[in-house]
């Protein structure tokens, strides 16, 4: 599993991430797959089992020699991390463990053009926090727009009304723990590389569907953010000339023909649901075997699988993951997808797997999580000083970071 995590400096962080996003390890398991000297981890997890942070268990047959003893992480509170998706109308708040699994989880309504939308997000927060009865890490964001940096977080999210908003100096202000911001399809990237089938490859593409049409790629177990952290936008590749007018201001993107509010405009223009007909509406109806809502959605992967073949052949992942929303209807969304999408690639690409995972809401606010989670893998540093004040509060005693010193705004 070497390409699952990146060669990292941060040692001790790492080994303890390791261990807890994939379970308990041997001393020789650790130095492959962090890809360290042998003689090294056994310095670091001597040191971590010293200060209680690490802990033997069992042992397992070896390869020769001695029985390998395994380690994981000793039974203190483990640390966790806060992730939160930002939308239109609510926030949802996880705060999850290692292994990636959701210790709590709310929805909270918010209106991100609200003048003091910033405050009443941060207050949001650290309430959640102040009810944490474990370590906490950081805080990650997800955000359906283009993210500056993940360290400094200056957002412009169209479908919030934002433009260059400073949401990782706000929420560093109001919360007193690192704070990690990042393109929301991006957060989906890094959960399915600690956690997802994508932690088997090292580079691989995530493509969402639903109210909007995203995608994040991961090369070389780094995810590519772009010159300005707008990597990724297929739904703005533009399908037509002209066309429909798209939330972006532009004419023609894929996904004016194909996000959720495109499939329910024209469901209702042709008279498949009524004028105040939903999405929801449309799925029940291509479940009933709706012939027009089935053409709909057949459309609709049609369209989709043509665009994802001109990304593939642009990008060469191995494997593509299909999340989202929308991914409840996939099965309508299948019968125009994946002909059309073989038929466009070249003969040397026709045979690249795809997977499509199933989908739960709270899977936005999971990835967010993951980007404080991922911290001590980041090799290539995306995360900066933000992530190097994580990887410092994993390293304290026990886990335990410092007190949290959250302060108000004047």
């Amino acid at each position: 599993m070497s390409t699952t995590t990146a060669r990292s400096d941060h040692g001790a962080a790492a080994t303890l991430a390791l261990l807890g996003t994939r379970g308990p390890r041997s001393r020789a398991a650790i130095a492959r797959e962090l890809g360290v000297s042998p003689a090294t981890v056994t310095q670091i997890t001597k040191d971590l089992v010293e200060r209680g942070l690490l802990v033997e268990l069992e042992t397992v047959p070896s390869q020769g020699g001695r029985p390998a003893r395994l380690l994981g992480l000793s039974s203190a509170p483990a640390p966790r991390a806060i992730g939160a998706k930002v939308t239109a109308d609510h926030v949802a708040i996880v705060s999850v463990g290692f292994d990636g699994e959701a210790l709590s989880q709310s929805s909270h309504p918010f209106d991100p053009r609200r003048p003091d939308a910033l405050d009443a997000l941060g207050h949001l927060l650290r309430d959640v926090l102040a009810a944490e009865d474990g370590p906490v890490l950081g805080v990650g964001i997800g955000i359906p727009g283009s993210v500056d940096a993940q360290a400094s977080g200056v957002v412009t999210a169209p479908t919030l009304g934002w433009t260059a908003v400073p949401v990782g100096a706000s929420l560093r202000h109001t919360l007193g723990v690192p704070v990690l911001v990042e393109n929301d399809v991006n957060t989906l990237a890094v959960a399915e590389h600690l956690y997802g089938t994508g932690r088997e490859h090292a580079s691989f593409l995530v493509l969402t569907i639903g109210r909007g049409i995203g995608s994040g790629l991961v090369v070389d177990s780094t995810i590519r953010r772009g010159a300005a952290g707008g990597a990724g936008e297929i739904g703005h590749f533009p399908v037509t000339e002209g066309g429909p007018l798209c939330g972006c201001g532009n004419h023609g993107c894929l996904e004016a023909y194909i996000g959720d509010d495109a499939l329910r405009t024209r469901a209702i223009a042709a008279g498949v649901i009524g004028p105040d007909g939903t999405v929801a509406e449309l799925v029940a109806r291509a479940d009933a075997g709706d012939q027009g809502a089935l053409d709909l959605y057949h459309e609709a992967g049609r369209l989709l699988g043509r665009t994802l073949a001109g990304v593939v052949h642009l990008l060469d992942p191995e494997l593509v993951v299909l999340l989202g929303e929308g991914i409840g209807a996939w099965a309508h969304w299948q019968s125009g997808f994946e002909k059309t999408f073989r038929a466009h690639l070249l003969p040397t690409r026709r045979a690249i797997p795809f997977v499509v995972e199933p989908w739960a809401d709270d899977k936005w606010a999971l990835g967010a999580a993951a980007l404080v989670l991922a911290t001590p893998f980041d090799a290539a540093g995306a995360s900066g000083d933000q992530g190097r004040l994580v990887v410092a509060r994993m390293q304290t005693d026990a886990g335990s970071a410092p007190a949290l010193t959250p302060t108000r705004r004047q």
